[in-house]
């Protein structure tokens, strides 16, 4: 069987413009990655979300041309991937809705950034929430109408947004048990080798610190802008350190191999500074230069983009986010009047035969996570129980990726690659099963 590409979304916030430490850390592996075959690549400026920190308009629709231009010039391909923008997509403000009347407010108050908020309060002997806003607050929850409205498997994210993927996946499974299986329920995909650039001052490249070197600032401005980098006060001919020195890593993480070893056999030998610091700039300027040029080229046509955005919504739109948002205003209610909820999406004989099996998810009482796959009222697949809802997710994800073709059966016991997975029921055959996860691979549910 065709195991199904994987779903893999990502959100780039538009507050400010793009720097090397984004390029080495996001934008050059994302891009990388989403001509894989094996991935189904989302992209989308989230716009919506720089309005809980940025109240300049300007800023956010300056920003916006710049980063979409930054991830086209670097090679984003709107053709292979979905390129939109937050903004352009009326159904996740709609979604966030509809995930606040099931999400608890204590996971919300747990929230790192609204704690940290709340603790530079206390700190200060203000208020709790003074200069809090509702958008901070509830920040979390349109972070999860971004992910589930799509159904997005895997999140590439830093080890300070697993939180967020955690409360999505909470914020699904809380609509799931209410309404049905609606909800992909994500994982978080751990960048744990993403290269972090340190900046001009030797601290994590970071607009925070001021520290930064723009992505594509112009030549004469990179060359001054690395020529500022600090260095030690050691001399030409002094054996210099690799270890801790900003300018070699950031030379290390556009070099090759070769050409890494070459410049730390020249610190040990003792170059001096000025000498590494135009080597780091050829380097980085021969790779960035062709970007560049395609950068400004974009940047001088904002319509371009802007036709490439909004075709790129409209397209997410009618093929999934206006009839998955309908399907999920029928099940909680907001259904038309004169078509009763226990015919709404049921007419149709032959539309119910078709509707996809599901996966279900629920805690038994003796504190393990187990989960079944249904066809309508028949029981396919009986999960065993697992340490935790994470555990459970993915086993659940393997089978919808293609798991049949991996499936063992004895004595009515099902295993995926040797490992035990659960039982068949009822009269449930390996056939039926296999069936079953082909029709939701073909439904990408």
């Amino acid at each position: 069987m065709t195991r199904p590409p994987v779903r893999v979304l990502t959100g780039i916030t538009t507050s400010g413009t793009p720097h090397l430490g984004n390029y080495v850390g996001a934008i050059r592996p994302a891009v990388a990655a989403s001509r894989d075959a094996a991935v189904e690549s989302y992209f989308f400026l989230a716009d919506l979300h720089a309005l809980i920190k940025v109240q300049e308009p300007a800023r956010v629709q300056r920003s916006t041309l710049e980063i979409a231009a930054a991830w086209l010039a670097c090679g984003l391909d709107p053709q292979r991937v979905r390129f939109y923008r937050q903004s352009d997509i009326p159904e996740i403000p709609e979604l966030t809705w509809l995930l606040t009347c099931v999400a608890g407010k204590g996971l919300l108050n747990r929230a790192h950034a609204y704690k940290a908020a709340v603790d530079r309060n206390r700190a200060e002997a203000e208020d709790d929430d003074a200069g809090i806003s509702a958008g901070l607050f509830m920040y979390p929850v349109l972070m999860a109408a971004d992910i589930l409205l799509f159904n997005a498997e895997r999140v590439p994210v830093g080890r300070d947004q697993i939180q967020h993927i955690e409360m999505a996946r909470d914020f699904g499974q809380r609509f799931n048990h209410l309404y049905g299986e609606h909800f992909t329920l994500p994982e978080a995909a751990i960048e744990e080798h993403v290269a972090t650039l340190p900046g001009l001052d030797g601290r994590k490249m970071s607009k925070s610190y001021d520290n930064v070197i723009p992505l594509f600032a112009p030549r004469e401005q990179l060359c001054k802008l690395v020529f500022s980098i600090v260095t030690d006060s050691r001399a030409p001919g002094e054996p210099k350190d690799t270890e801790g020195s900003a300018l070699f890593e950031i030379y290390r993480a556009f070099a090759s191999a070769d050409e890494t070893a070459a410049m730390r056999r020249a610190f040990a030998e003792g170059i001096a500074w000025g000498d590494a610091k135009q080597r780091l700039f050829e380097r980085v300027e021969v790779e960035i230069a062709p970007l560049r040029a395609r950068y400004e080229a974009l940047v001088a046509e904002p319509q371009v983009i802007e036709r490439q955005l909004r075709e790129g919504a409209a397209r997410l739109r009618e093929e999934r986010a206006t009839p998955f948002l309908a399907q999920l205003r029928r099940a909680v209610g907001l259904a038309p009047l004169d078509r009763p909820l226990a015919q709404a999406g049921a007419d149709d004989a032959s539309a119910r035969r078709a509707a996809p099996p599901q996966f279900k998810q629920y805690r038994e009482a003796d504190g393990r996570f187990h989960f079944k796959l249904v066809d309508g009222e028949r029981l396919l697949l009986q999960g065993a129980g697992q340490a935790s809802p994470r555990d459970a997710g993915q086993l659940i994800a393997r089978l919808k990726r293609g798991g049949a073709a991996a499936l063992h059966e004895s004595g009515g016991e099902i295993e995926l690659d040797g490992s035990p997975v659960g039982r068949l029921g009822g009269d449930a055959t390996l056939q039926d099963l296999a069936d079953a996860l082909e029709r939701l691979a073909q439904a990408g549910a």
